[in-house]
């Protein structure tokens, strides 16, 4: 299980009027640190998103080629690849 790690910060100005919008007796948030623990779950969430975004359409462009584009491999070939050490890209 990862270490536990305290932030300290400072945020002022706009973004310190934005903060305390939000938190509080008039907050969607009882705590700063609930609001900040908030964003990096949905920063994770998003930053998880954009790399099954980024799979998903290297895949449909994969599953796009013609075969034609595609050479033919056979198990052989595919182990003695693998036993070289060799990735061969199209």
């Amino acid at each position: 299980m990862p270490k536990a790690m305290t932030l300290n910060l400072h945020v002022s100005g706009a973004l310190g009027d934005f903060v305390a919008a939000n938190v509080g007796a008039n907050g969607v948030y009882e705590i700063v640190s609930e609001y900040v623990r908030d964003l990096i779950r949905r920063d994770m969430t998003r930053t998880d998103q954009e790399a099954f975004d980024r799979l998903n359409a290297e895949l449909a462009r994969a599953f796009a080629r013609q075969d034609k584009d595609c050479p033919a491999l056979t198990a052989t070939s595919v182990i003695a690849r693998n036993q070289r050490g060799v990735l061969q890209r199209p």
